[in-house]
């Protein structure tokens, strides 16, 4: 049982470097706002077109930051979940469509 344990949580530090490697890209207003996330979810850089840098321009850039970012999470989250499934049907056959 503690053998199961210890490659159990082997396996989810091993899921958790290789979705660090993966990036995910959320773009609003037609690339005026990036935003890179990486399949952990955290956000890994946010681009900003010059021209919205404009006191005019905050509450606009803060909708277009938060769509940007709401974009790259769930993409993130799609391929975390995949993973998932992934490693739990290899460690127990059957059981990752409980992920779906």
């Amino acid at each position: 049982m503690f053998g199961k344990l210890a490659e159990a949580k082997k396996m989810a530090e091993e899921m958790k470097q290789k979705l660090a490697a993966i990036e995910v890209e959320g773009v609003a207003d037609g690339g005026k706002v990036k935003v890179r996330a990486n399949g952990n979810k955290e956000v890994t850089a946010i681009e900003i077109a010059p021209e919205l840098l404009k006191p005019e321009n905050k509450e606009e850039v803060e909708e277009l930051l938060q769509a940007a970012i709401n974009r790259a999470v769930s993409q993130a989250e799609g391929i975390s979940a995949a993973e998932m499934r992934s490693m739990m049907g290899t460690m127990m056959p059957g059981i990752g469509n409980l992920f779906s």
